[in-house]
């Protein structure tokens, strides 16, 4: 998703890193945990396919429709009352639901509706319930970040219409089963909007179809498992122009959906799609949807990752709007929008966090995907500066794990210090190779997968046969920055490392003058190492790693070669 706290990033903020994160002293409610959690009217089955019909009316900003929600039941649900949880939130209103032909009762609590089945729902049967719905839906406030529906016009006066609900949730104009640890298998997308718009959503065009009306469906669909917030309208007078990539995994078909007006801008600037899919290819792996395809389409705000329909809105600029956020100068050869939302679809599409407390899997690694791309253009040293100059942005105002069950994400730090974790743990690693590998066998473990955060930590350390659970603790869950502190007496080096949780050991490589460069293995208790150069007391910490460093010996220096 599109870097949040952009005031306090594009200022490069840096906050003191020197306590433990403040616990989170949000009163959640009952909503919240309707919302978040895998509940009683959830966890007994499974969205297998979502049979999605909408009509969207620009006229008086309303939408009505219906969802044939297809599930597999995992267990029986619990009696008495046989109840299934479908969201739709307010101010939307349910109209009906069905079940074999069958009008079913239901009880409203806030944005849920817990409909009462009367069919027997044994283990492993496959069943159908229809929810037909309208309403005005929540107007996006500040699209994509506090989401719903845009209703706009373009410079020469066209109806222009989009959805972004990552945060919000897919329930603010459709109703689902809206908990990210569930996707269906498969989706079908109709919306009918008036003529001459033309309608782009995810996956491939199967049919247009008018209606005699002054409307037009257009049919959508989606043949692998789709993120419920990923799922996107976007009307518009689009213009159309494609091409193809030699992929690693056959032929991918791009289609590019500018508005009509700025198409010669959309041909120029998204010439950067294919260079972009080499690179995240050769690091993660083959592009997820090769038959759902890759689409970049023009939206109204500044962008999101929705799964092959990525929206964009970066005005036809590099960088940030314009700006380089890494203030390296680096961030400014590409456009921000086209790289980080297309990392998504290996970060976050592919691979999707069950709980948001766990959104740094999405974001911590599209993240690092910029200082990957940043690499593929200019080299290795200059992803590596990007990510770097990053860390000016760093807030450390609370943990980067959010709280689970309530649809809850942590600090925005899930960017640039998610990216520097990253980035430092290659550092730790220190083999390409094995990194490169890791990456790409997460895509492919967890392809199409809902995983927690730990299994991807996990992983990590497995593959790269270090453990680093302690250093996912540290950067994840406290706002501390590991502090190298040493001292230098006569030929003896002593080096711990301090600000850090209980247990923390990880390596980390230093240049001692007259040594040249050294990995040492700090832990909390202090150690010594001799050396032979008077001017030991200078060494540099290897600033590849997220850390600061601290003569403990002369406190009025600082002698660190790190950047916190």
């Amino acid at each position: 998703a599109p870097m949040r706290h952009l005031a306090l990033l594009a200022g490069l903020v840096l906050c003191p890193p020197t306590k433990a994160a403040a616990q989170d002293s949000t009163r959640f409610t009952h909503a919240d945990t309707l919302r978040g959690s895998n509940g009683p009217g959830r966890a007994w089955w499974d969205a297998t396919f979502y049979d999605l019909h909408v009509r969207v009316n620009p006229a008086d900003s309303t939408i009505s429709g219906w969802n044939g929600i297809t599930y597999r039941v995992l267990a029986p649900p619990a009696p008495p009352a046989r109840e299934m949880q479908i969201d739709l939130q307010v101010p939307m209103e349910m109209d009906s639901v069905l079940q074999d032909r069958r009008k079913l009762t239901w009880r409203r609590d806030g944005n849920a509706f817990f409909v009462t089945l009367t069919a027997p729902q044994r283990t492993g049967d496959v069943k159908t319930v229809t929810a037909h719905y309208h309403g005005t839906p929540r107007v996006a406030r500040r699209p994509p970040w506090d989401g719903g529906y845009t209703w706009t016009r373009d410079r020469s006066g066209g109806t222009w219409i989009s959805t972004s609900n990552e945060g919000i949730g897919a329930s603010v104009w459709w109703p689902n089963k809206d908990i990210p640890a569930d996707e269906p298998d498969s989706q079908r997308i109709a919306i009918t909007v008036p003529d001459p718009l033309v309608e782009v959503s995810n996956g491939r065009l199967r049919s247009t179809t008018p209606n005699g009306d002054g409307t037009t469906t257009f049919e959508w669909f989606v043949t692998a498992p789709i993120n419920n917030y990923n799922v996107v309208v976007n009307a518009g007078r689009y213009a159309h122009f494609g091409d193809t990539l030699a992929g690693e995994a056959g032929r991918l078909t791009l289609d590019f959906w500018p508005l009509a007006e700025h198409l010669d801008a959309a041909r120029r600037q998204f010439q950067q799609v294919i260079p972009m899919l080499r690179c995240f290819e050769h690091w993660f792996g083959p592009f997820p949807w090769y038959e759902d395809g890759y689409q970049l389409i023009e939206a109204p705000h500044l962008g999101m990752e929705h799964q092959s329909g990525v929206a964009y809105g970066n005005h036809y600029q590099n960088g940030y709007l314009g700006r380089d956020l890494s203030r390296t100068g680096l961030g400014l050869m590409w456009d921000y929008i086209i790289i980080h939302e297309s990392a998504h679809e290996w970060w976050g599409n592919n691979i999707s966090a069950q709980d948001h407390a766990d959104m740094w899997v999405h974001e911590s690694f599209a993240y690092y995907a910029e200082g990957i791309y940043t690499e593929c253009q200019q080299g290795r040293s200059a992803g590596a500066a990007y990510i770097i100059g990053s860390r000016r942005g760093i807030r450390n105002d609370r943990a980067i794990l959010g709280t689970f069950g309530v649809n809850r994400s942590g600090s925005g730090d899930m960017y640039p210090k998610g990216g520097n974790m990253l980035h430092t743990i290659r550092a730790v690693i220190d083999d390409d190779a094995r990194w490169r590998g890791i990456l790409r066998g997460l895509n492919q473990t967890f392809r199409r997968q809902t995983v927690t955060g730990q299994q991807v930590r996990d992983y990590i350390s497995r593959e790269a046969g270090i453990d680093l659970s302690k250093v996912f603790t540290q950067y994840l869950t406290t706002t501390m920055i590991p502090s190298f502190e040493y001292r230098v007496e006569g030929t003896t080096l002593s080096y711990h490392w301090a600000n850090v949780v209980p247990g923390f050991d990880m390596p980390v490589k230093v240049n001692l003058p007259g040594m040249g460069s050294r990995v040492l293995h700090p832990t909390e208790a202090w150690q010594s190492l001799a050396v032979r150069s008077p001017q030991a007391a200078e060494l540099v910490v290897d600033e590849n790693f997220y850390v600061t460093a601290r003569n403990a010996g002369a406190p009025a220096a600082t002698g660190a070669g790190s950047r916190p």
